[in-house]
């Protein structure tokens, strides 16, 4: 008897065959895309794991380049260095550190500044999925031969100023240099050193005279002046107009008479 042919055309067995392979094929294609998809997820989680939440800000440009003079003319009169610096949990150096002596030269350490006070601001921001608060520490410290009581006075006295904790959240780098600029103040009342010099102003050139200022009489009664001439104006106007009028009325009653009657 002659075995039959699938309808196919091929042996028995064979489609069952390669469904098989197409369905392992599909998984393959499955696998490979769901791995794909996780894999993706997970770098896209460990690169934007922080997002910048968690960065403190250093302060501008600016505000470092007007600080630094504040504190050098300061340090000059007063015989002590300033300085500041702004840290964060999560990086090793400074965020930034500055003094009297430059930006990015700390007062610690220098052969320049034998005495010195440093405003040091720790600001730790915590990622969005944690339960804790965004906070700072700020801390004034000093050369040995300043009194821990001294410093902790002008350390409680940034508060003054309104620099306290959350305006270091908030803006950490205006804070942290605002504090800097406060020191010297702060400093002088605790009598550690005598008050800064007030900044005087540097000789220039002599000042041209001002052009003379005129009446007083124009030019406090100017409007009144003014609202008098547009008066004599109109009333001119209106004199002219009926003047005018006058004239021609006459001419009128002149031509209308009839000569002979008696």
């Amino acid at each position: 008897m002659t075995a039959g042919k699938h309808p196919g055309g091929g042996r028995p067995g064979q489609p069952a065959a390669a469904a098989k392979k197409s369905s392992a094929a599909s998984g393959w294609v499955v696998a490979l895309v769901t791995v794909v998809l996780v894999g993706g997820c997970i770098g896209i989680s460990v690169t934007n794991g922080d997002s910048g939440g968690t960065t403190v800000p250093a302060p501008a440009a600016d505000e470092r380049a007007d600080t630094v003079p504040i504190l050098a003319q300061a340090a000059s009169s007063q015989g002590i260095c300033y300085g500041w610096r702004l840290e964060s949990r999560f990086t090793s150096d400074p965020v930034s550190v500055g003094s009297n002596l430059g930006d990015g030269v700390p007062v610690v350490d220098d052969p320049a500044c034998p005495r010195w006070v440093e405003v040091t601001a720790d600001v730790r921001y915590t990622s969005e999925s944690s339960e804790s608060s965004d906070y700072a520490l700020i801390d004034v410290n000093g050369s040995p031969d300043i009194d821990r009581a001294d410093l902790y006075a002008v350390e409680t006295g940034l508060a003054r100023f309104g620099l306290v904790e959350d305006v270091f959240v908030d803006d950490p780098g205006w804070a942290v240099c605002r504090a800097a600029v406060a020191l010297p103040l702060l400093l002088a009342e605790t009598g550690v050193v005598p008050p800064a010099a007030a900044p005087t102003a540097q000789p220039g050139a002599t000042a041209a005279p001002l052009p003379d200022a005129g009446s007083d009489f124009w030019r406090d009664r100017w409007g009144w002046l003014l609202a008098t001439g547009g008066l004599l104006l109109v009333t001119a106007l209106l004199f002219t107009v009926g003047f005018v009028q006058r004239g021609r009325q006459r001419a009128a009653a002149s031509a209308g008479r009839t000569p002979g009657k008696a």
